[in-house]
């Protein structure tokens, strides 16, 4: 999900990566709250080039998401996590800089808070849902799914899965399993990039995935599966259960349960 934090008055957007489990922040908006430049974009393309002649491998782990500008509209923008940003904090001369640090370390404090409380991270979400002009039954549904994801990855966790590829390439495999087709099939399906597959699904969808998710947890815990190759049938097993689900549901209404119908008809 995507929201603005303040630090001193500038507007940091940011994004949280659900899957990674990490905070993503605009670089030209930190460099900006930063250096007060009215031109960020121009300092940040200065400051590549001389990282790149130092030998710095920074700029090229820069990843891009897409972000809302002030005129409304999303652009690509370049995207750095905590650690690559305090390591461009180290390549800007500011007296800025340690309010900014300790900025991020609040931001981070408010990450473990919610680990430690989920209910916190539950609230957030609700906010954001609310902002955004979502329903009250579609939110509903959709902190649920945040609740059984959590379960999910802290199985994973258990048997050893590692978070990045490994996550990724389970969910691909529950994901394809239930609904037949792959994340990145289902994501241009809906017309999506970059934007969070969840956060687009109907009820029924969330519903669906839910209850492919739960079963690879309730599977996984009964079998105690070792290493990706295991957890891959667990997790093809799992996705079936919803399959099977889908299936039976879509013979007795006669109506596709995977749509195209993404967050803006959603809302509608």
């Amino acid at each position: 999900m995507a929201n603005i934090k303040l630090f001193e008055n500038q507007n940091i957007r940011t994004h949280w990566d659900e899957e990674k489990e990490k905070w993503y922040f605009s670089v030209v908006d930190v460099i900006a709250a930063l250096t007060g430049t009215e031109r960020p974009r121009k300092y940040w393309s200065d400051l590549k080039s001389k990282l790149k002649q130092e030998g710095s491998e920074l700029s090229e782990k820069i990843g891009q998401l897409k972000m809302q500008s002030s005129d409304g509209k999303f652009y690509m923008t370049d995207i750095a996590d905590t650690e690559q940003v305090l390591r461009l904090i180290q390549s800007i001369p500011s007296k800025k800089a340690e309010p900014f640090k300790m900025w991020l370390a609040r931001v981070g404090n408010d990450r473990i808070d919610e680990i430690a409380d989920p209910e916190q991270a539950i609230q957030r979400a609700l906010r954001y849902y609310q902002k955004m002009g979502y329903s009250n039954e579609w939110i509903a549904q959709r902190l649920k799914s945040i609740e059984i994801r959590k379960d999910l990855t802290n199985e994973w966790d258990r048997v050893g899965i590692k978070q990045g590829l490994e996550y990724a390439l389970l969910t691909d495999e529950i994901t394809r399993a239930w609904s037949g087709m792959k994340t990145k099939d289902y994501k241009k399906l809906k017309g999506l990039h970059k934007e969070s597959l969840r956060d687009n699904m109907t009820n029924a969808e969330l519903v669906l995935n839910m209850l492919a998710e739960l079963s690879v947890t309730e599977i996984s815990k009964k079998e105690n599966p070792v290493g990706l190759k295991q957890n891959m049938r667990v997790a093809n097993r799992g996705g079936n259960v919803a399959r099977a689900a889908r299936l039976q549901l879509e013979s007795e209404t006669g109506n596709p349960i995977v749509t195209g119908r993404n967050a803006k008809l959603l809302k509608k």
